[in-house]
């Protein structure tokens, strides 16, 4: 398993930035869980909290025109995507200035402009989709990437395997990511799967895999950086098994039965942001009036962004069957789409 948390960081403003990502999330992630303890948002709502090295590791290794699909647990993937924070808590609650115009909410935040591609809230669903564009994307022959994120609970789905098998066969440009976080909602993953290596379980579709220490930011960025340049120069389709830990339960409306706190309290000891900023602080690379700053501007994009989203305003109930069919104007063939004029914002993102 490739992990580098002992190693010196070499770069420090770029480990600066990663650190930043990482907080970014965090804080969003921590906003969110007040707004929705005041019921501002509601529905379901699946936090990051714990897995943010995944995320803020893998986006710094693809470029604009990649494509990256993720799950329901995906606000941390489309913050660091490039959608504004400010989108993505309008989205949450429900205004006409959400990514999707209110419409998705929480688990299905997308952006065509991003090339952020949901959002996806059935198990395994993005796995095809994400097939699905890498195939395009050689067809068209276009040297692009497609990430997909998903948890280990999907490789229990046939959309797995089917995926595995058609990105191995046609060899698509396409980089899975499973975040294992080691429970399928309640299910550990011992108690759904005879074989718990799911980097072996890709390997038998003849897919490069191998599994990655998911607490640490700058493992996951070697090991992301290593697998994307493999794919955009031809080497088919990757694997990553990045082996990582939600501190939060499933959903807002999750009991966690499932897990001793104890367990918890152990991995929360690895919290990624905490083992880089206490590697950067031990190295002098972190000095107090620096974090200061950096927590100072993070707090100052996520409060912008709940104002953003607090003045957003409902989509009028006039607009209820827009979108349901292709605005088709007359005369012309053109369609609408239901990205226009969401999302916009001003400084939150």
């Amino acid at each position: 398993m490739i992990t580098l948390r002992n190693q010196a960081i070499r770069d420090q403003e770029h480990a600066l930035h990663l650190l930043r990502q990482m907080l970014r999330v965090r804080r969003l992630e921590e906003k969110c869980i007040e707004l929705y303890s005041a019921a501002k948002i509601r529905g379901f709502l699946h936090v990051y909290i714990g897995e943010e090295a995944v995320a803020a590791g893998v986006m710094e290794t693809l470029a604009p025109e990649d494509a990256v699909v993720a799950t329901y647990r995906e606000h941390g993937h489309a913050l660091l995507r490039g959608v504004s924070a400010g989108a993505i808590l309008a989205e949450m609650y429900g205004h006409a200035e959400g990514c999707c115009r209110g419409r998705g909410g929480s688990m299905h935040l997308f952006d065509a402009e991003a090339r952020f591609y949901g959002g996806n809230a059935i198990v395994a669903g993005g796995l095809p989709i994400a097939v699905g564009l890498a195939l395009a994307d050689r067809m068209a022959g276009r040297e692009r990437v497609t990430v997909c994120f998903f948890g280990e609970g999907a490789v229990a789905e046939g959309e797995f395997h089917e995926s595995m098998n058609l990105a191995a066969l046609w060899q698509l440009p396409v980089l899975f990511c499973c975040e294992n976080n080691l429970y399928a909602m309640g299910t550990a993953l011992g108690r759904s799967e005879s074989q718990t290596d799911i980097a072996l379980k890709a390997a038998g579709y003849e897919i490069s895999a191998w599994a990655v220490d998911g607490m640490d930011v700058l493992a996951v960025e070697e090991a992301a950086r290593r697998a994307v340049d493999a794919v955009r120069s031809g080497g088919g389709p990757h694997f990553l098994e990045l082996r990582t830990y939600r501190f939060r339960a499933h959903s807002m409306f999750d009991p966690e039965l499932y897990r001793e706190k104890t367990e918890v309290a152990r991995w929360m000891e690895r919290d990624p942001i905490s083992l880089l900023q206490g590697t950067m602080q031990a190295a002098g690379q972190l000095p107090e009036d620096t974090w200061a700053a950096l927590t100072a501007d993070v707090d100052a994009e996520i409060s912008t962004a709940v104002g953003f989203a607090e003045n957003g305003t409902p989509e009028p109930v006039s607009e209820l069957m827009r979108f349901v069919y292709s605005d088709r104007p007359e005369g012309g063939s053109s369609v609408a789409t239901a990205g226009d004029g969401a999302g916009k914002e001003g400084t939150a993102g």
